[in-house]
């Protein structure tokens, strides 16, 4: 297959050149809304093989004037950036740990694989390649037949552009966690003393809840369950038991009256019945005061969760919610109480979608003042009719 030199150009007495395929045919192909490669060095075996895999590209002589070259081809065709890079090896390796930083850097270039072609190389300066982390990859070129070297950097591609998307959602909960670094520590402070206080003045109610339980079923007095909080964060979440024991294996035999209507195998899935018939009569009514809900103050003391924020899910659910724009709600606190109890809590009609929709908005607003205001209007929502 024929190349051409298209271009060339002069830039402080060092020369870079673009090479561009010549065939009839190739006006149609897909393979022209490729950005092709850039390749750094002298060495026209090398181009003229990764010109025929990647039917255009880029070369320059020196790594100063590729930094010039790729800045020149961001800004003058319309954002276009090469696929991969590849650089030979008798650069200095302190100006190729440069262009490894330059690129690393740089938010267009960030994305593009690095490789180095190991062509000259002996076995200890591969080593000391790796060792130093001086590329993404390193290749024998003059090894490597063109579909070795074609899938290998389809796989780097694969790679390095999915490690920048965990980067930069990594960076925006950074940043999400750092704007309110100030309030977790608010929430924190207030939640260990309130949830004391509480616990001290409640003790009372908590032994006549007790007896009421164990009068009317046995089992134990408390229901610990995995649940996922904040980040995921598993951790034992307490209540008073509300159901006969082993209701946690019935689900199933009454997952048809489920008020959710959601189909695990196309999104998120919840679970509630109305009048659901494995409560107990002491738990309906544990449930409707929302008196069931009072060991919480055990896992806030524990700091598995706070006073407000989104609830804690079973992993069941929470398996459920691993899309980016659901995830988003693990990136609050979990709570006792929250945006959508005060909102839906005891309504029917409550979607899926609504609830998690309100469990964003709480993860994009929540600060100390807007908690207070959650706790100021959740008493008017403790009597209800059904249980969440």
């Amino acid at each position: 297959m024929d190349f051409t030199i298209s271009q060339k150009t002069t830039h402080r007495n060092r020369t870079f050149v673009r090479y561009t395929i010549k065939s009839p045919i190739a006006l149609g192909e897909s393979s022209y809304n490729k950005s092709g490669f850039f390749y750094i060095g002298k060495n026209s075996a090398n181009i003229e093989k990764l010109v025929k895999i990647f039917k255009r590209g880029y070369a320059s002589e020196s790594i100063e004037n590729a930094k010039t070259e790729l800045v020149r081809s961001l800004q003058l065709e319309k954002n276009n950036i090469p696929e991969v890079i590849f650089c030979e090896t008798h650069f200095d390796l302190a100006a190729i740990r440069s262009f490894c930083l330059y690129i690393g850097n740089h938010a267009a270039f960030s994305t593009i694989p690095f490789v180095v072609d190991a062509s000259s190389l002996n076995g200890r300066e591969v080593n000391d390649f790796r060792k130093h982390k001086l590329a993404d990859e390193i290749i024998f070129l003059n090894k490597t037949d063109e579909n070795g070297i074609s899938s290998k950097i389809q796989f780097l591609k694969k790679v390095k552009t999915k490690a920048a998307g965990l980067e930069t959602l990594a960076k925006t909960e950074r940043k999400l966690l750092s704007r309110f670094n100030a309030t977790m520590i608010l929430k924190r402070v207030f939640d260990a003393v309130l949830s004391s206080i509480a616990l001290i003045l409640l003790s009372p109610i908590f032994l006549l809840i007790s007896l009421a339980i164990n009068l009317e079923s046995r089992g134990p007095v408390f229901y610990i369950a995995k649940r996922a909080g904040r980040g995921y964060r598993i951790f034992n979440f307490y209540k008073f038991r509300t159901m006969y024991t082993g209701a946690d294996k019935m689900i199933d035999n009454f997952s048809h009256l489920n008020q959710y209507n959601a189909d695990a195998a196309n999104g998120p899935v919840f679970f509630k019945i109305n009048n659901d018939p494995r409560v107990t009569r002491v738990g309906a009514f544990l449930r409707n005061t929302s008196l069931d809900e009072l060991p919480q103050l055990i896992n806030v003391l524990l700091g598995d969760m706070s006073l407000v924020g989104n609830r804690p899910l079973p992993l069941y659910e929470a398996a459920t919610l691993t899309t980016d724009e659901c995830a988003k709600r693990f990136l609050a606190p979990a709570g006792i109480t929250g945006l959508w109890q005060i909102k839906k809590r005891g309504k029917e009609d409550m979607s899926v979608e609504e609830r998690i929709s309100l469990d964003i908005d709480y993860a994009d607003k929540y600060n100390f003042m807007y908690d207070l205001w959650i706790m100021a209007n959740t008493p008017s929502a403790l009597i209800q009719k059904s249980s969440v």
